[in-house]
């Protein structure tokens, strides 16, 4: 285990008192890593980091679980003294201030996508066992529920559910469908926006003879916006007064921003996180239900996901609708051969594939990451750690391809600066 963290975190971390942290000293009974990704300058993480001292202080005090659990710091502060006079709250270890290629690495794998966020992973292995740990601790003070892993859908969404016409029914009428369960509220527009789509993509699916439901889960702030909003939907819902259940799905998803739409297979296992974008992409619904594709075509709708990770882009020379295909049937064995690898290790995949042809979207991409203006030019985006890699050759081949992505994936290129 120790090993492991070592890839995962260095050999050293930081206390508070600027002493060194052997991670290998972290203990042989730890089995769980709290990844508490911050900033010092963030209103929200400071309120959250006071939270959390009273939770681990509790823990650390009472639970028979104390030795299984660490927190670890993973600060995005660009200062060093603010970093340091953050770190002074805290009672357990932090990354190193400089140690920033580590840093990224971390927001990347666990796809952290705003901050305050702590991630609880396996200390053995770095898989994620719960996402959304600032749940955790306002749900779980005392930390009764350790380890916090997850629960199959059915138990957890389990009870009365319901209708816009104040009917309910139980979630137990979910069984053997595909099920959207969609975190969204009145007060935020582009979830308005989405719902307005989704409503025709469910009546296009019912009618098509799937078996198709959706669950409203509200982030509304009042019962009166929730039932205003619920009414313009044709599903079913958490009841509102249910803050418990509604918080026990977040929690389960890892929910860090609405409006997110989860689809789940016919057995309650995932199929896709990014049912929004599938949705606005496919307004005929003739991908249902959405399983992931190996390369994405680049459009507005999707483009969001390039802020999610890192980004394998192929530009070709491409106007015409169709054009992109030879470019897809380019990439897409190794698309596919690299998310195979890493569902066997039930792991997401570390790189998303796009192509991209010639037009707005691509030309702002282009602008907003000073890329040459060559086609075909293949290309790897970092935006959260503002780094790109380009491999610009005269001839792009499949094997051409496989090597750029091992060696990016091996750490072996050195990034440009966007």
């Amino acid at each position: 285990m120790s090993e492991f963290l070592v890839s995962l975190l260095g050999e050293r971390l930081v206390n508070s008192e600027k002493a060194e942290v052997d991670v290998q000293s972290l203990g042989a009974k730890l089995s769980l890593v709290g990844l508490f990704f911050g900033c010092s300058l963030n209103a929200p993480c400071k309120q959250f980091n006071a939270s959390l001292c009273e939770f681990y202080s509790r823990f650390k005090k009472a639970s028979e679980h104390k030795d299984n659990l660490e927190i670890v710091f993973i600060s995005s502060d660009q200062d060093q003294k603010h970093w340091q006079d953050f770190l002074q709250e805290m009672p357990w270890p932090a990354l190193p201030f400089k140690d920033r290629h580590k840093k990224m690495k971390l927001w990347n794998k666990y796809k952290v996508t705003s901050i305050p966020s702590l991630v609880f992973v396996d200390a053995a292995t770095g898989k994620v066992v719960c996402r959304n740990g600032l749940l955790v601790v306002r749900d779980d003070p005392k930390g009764l529920e350790f380890p916090w892993g997850p629960k199959p859908f059915a138990e957890v969404v389990a009870g009365p559910l319901l209708r816009n016409n104040r009917q309910t029914t139980d979630s137990s009428s979910l069984e053997g469908h595909f099920v959207g369960v969609y975190f969204s509220a009145h007060w935020c527009p582009p979830c308005r926006s989405l719902t307005r789509v989704l409503v025709e993509s469910y009546r296009t699916v019912k009618e098509s003879g799937q078996k198709f439901e959706i669950v409203f889960v509200s982030a509304d702030r009042s019962e009166e916006s929730f039932k205003q909003y619920f009414s313009e939907m044709p599903w079913l819902a958490v009841p509102y007064s249910d803050e418990a259940r509604r918080s026990r799905l977040n929690r389960l998803y890892g929910i860090q921003g609405i409006p997110t739409l989860i689809l789940l297979d016919t057995e309650g296992h995932m199929i896709t996180r990014q049912g929004r974008v599938e949705v606005l992409n496919d307004p005929e619904c003739r991908l249902f239900p959405w399983h992931p594709r190996p390369v994405l075509e680049l459009s507005e709708s999707n483009a969001v996901q390039l802020h999610e990770g890192p980004c394998l882009v192929l530009f070709v020379d491409a106007e015409e609708e169709g054009e992109l295909e030879p470019a897809k049937e380019l990439i897409q064995p190794i698309a596919e051969k690299l998310m195979a690898k890493y569902k066997a290790k039930e792991e997401e995949t570390p790189l998303l594939f796009f192509v991209a042809g010639e037009d707005d979207m691509s030309d702002s991409l282009r602008d907003y990451t000073n890329l040459p203006e060559a086609a075909p030019l293949l290309t790897i985006l970092d935006m959260s750690a503002r780094a790109k890699y380009v491999r610009d050759v005269e001839e792009i081949t499949p094997a051409v391809v496989e090597q750029f992505v091992n060696d990016f994936l091996a750490e072996k290129l050195k990034p440009e600066p966007i």
